[in-house]
């Protein structure tokens, strides 16, 4: 049973989610906002209910016009020019707080007169400020085309961003950023690992190594399918995505696809990996802390927000490079390790539910002060 802080009681609370089609780290979070706040209404740009956990689906859920669009749960990115306008013509009603939880334009939704805004920033909008190297290629006729809409969406973000009394990042990794992009500060408070659902099992280690990754450009898994190819170890990839297709023209008969996976399904594979492979530069990445709840040891690429969750030598190993060769030299040296289970497990309870319930409250105590 969760302990929420005592003061969250009869707090009248909106909650703005930038859109609800599957339960990532992010939807995780406002999961647990929902539990903290039971009767708090919804806004998001669309929703995907057979996609989204019960906890969720039992608040009000406000959605945008986007919602009407026939598939907009699988072709929502070809929408992204009209998604400030969606989340701008949402109206939460007064409340005590008004809490977005944020990646894309959540952030940008007007709160009534008087209501105190606080945002949860997984990052400043990825799409707008980040990887399109990644996502449109370098120099590519797509990458000159989408220009003009990408400056129009920073200045729109950046702009926004005085709708916020209060940001709140997810990493020091996304604080600079919020500092760099938008001029404002951030505290830090690191999104909650269930301890409870994500726990070592009494199998011995198997013999494959493990991705748990939405397929998209950024995440950098050709990097492992190319590696494991070559070599011919075993490697499973939990996850779906637009990059599906080309992952398997990649892959050898060494990598298996598992789609999409349940919590129970993802348990008995962190469980059982050898080690899990940790490619991308991610904002915070919760996924290195499941499988460390776990008790086993991760592979990842030395920034972003892994540096400040794994431990090198103790819970895992960093390569420094986004290269197929640095890549494989840390699964080797991770490989050779013999890790300690109850060590690695040790960590990752430092980033517990409570803890992050303990900061959050107080983040929520600031905000309200601003506004007396």
């Amino acid at each position: 049973m969760r302990a929420f802080p005592a003061e969250w009681r009869g707090l009248k609370v909106a909650l703005c989610h930038d859109w609800l089609t599957g339960m990532r780290g992010g939807e995780r979070v406002l999961e647990l906002l929902c539990e903290g706040f039971p009767d708090a209404p919804v806004y998001t740009l669309f929703h995907v209910s057979g996609a989204i956990s019960e906890r969720i689906n039992r608040h009000p859920i406000h959605t945008s016009w986007l919602q009407n669009i026939p598939g907009i749960g699988r072709h929502y990115r070809v929408f992204l020019p009209f998604f400030p306008g969606a989340v701008e013509r949402m109206r939460p009603p007064p409340v005590d707080v008004l809490i977005s939880t944020s990646h894309c334009v959540a952030k940008g939704i007007r709160p009534a007169a008087g209501t105190p805004h606080l945002c949860y920033s997984f990052t400043p909008m990825r799409y707008a400020w980040l990887f399109q190297r990644e996502y449109l290629g370098a120099g590519t006729a797509r990458a000159l085309a989408a220009a003009p809409l990408l400056a129009w969406l920073r200045r729109w973000d950046r702009r926004t961003a005085a709708r916020v009394d209060r940001f709140v990042a997810i990493s020091r990794h996304v604080r600079e950023r919020i500092r760099t992009f938008y001029g404002r500060e951030a505290d830090v408070v690191y999104p909650p690992v269930n301890l409870a659902r994500w726990t070592p099992g009494r199998d011995a280690p198997g013999e494959y190594d493990l991705i748990v990754s939405a397929l998209v450009p950024y995440k950098r898994v050709d990097l492992a399918v190319r590696a494991y190819t070559k070599r011919g170890d075993s490697l499973w990839i939990a996850g779906t995505g637009t990059e599906y297709r080309r992952l398997r023209a990649l892959a050898g008969p060494n990598v298996r696809f598992l789609g999409r996976c349940s919590d129970e399904e993802l348990l008995s594979l962190y469980r059982r990996c050898r080690l899990l492979v940790f490619p991308g530069e991610e904002d915070f990445g919760i996924v290195p802390l499941e499988a460390m709840a776990c008790g086993r040891p991760v592979a990842a690429f030395g920034r972003g927000g892994a540096v400040e969750t794994i431990r090198d030598g103790v819970t895992g190993v960093f390569f420094d490079r986004q290269t197929e060769e640095a890549l494989w030299d840390a699964v080797e040296r991770a490989a050779a390790i013999p890790w300690d289970s109850e060590a690695i497990r040790s960590h990752a309870e430092q980033f517990g539910e409570d803890r992050f319930l303990a900061g959050f409250a107080a983040q929520v105590a600031a905000v309200r002060a601003l506004r007396g």
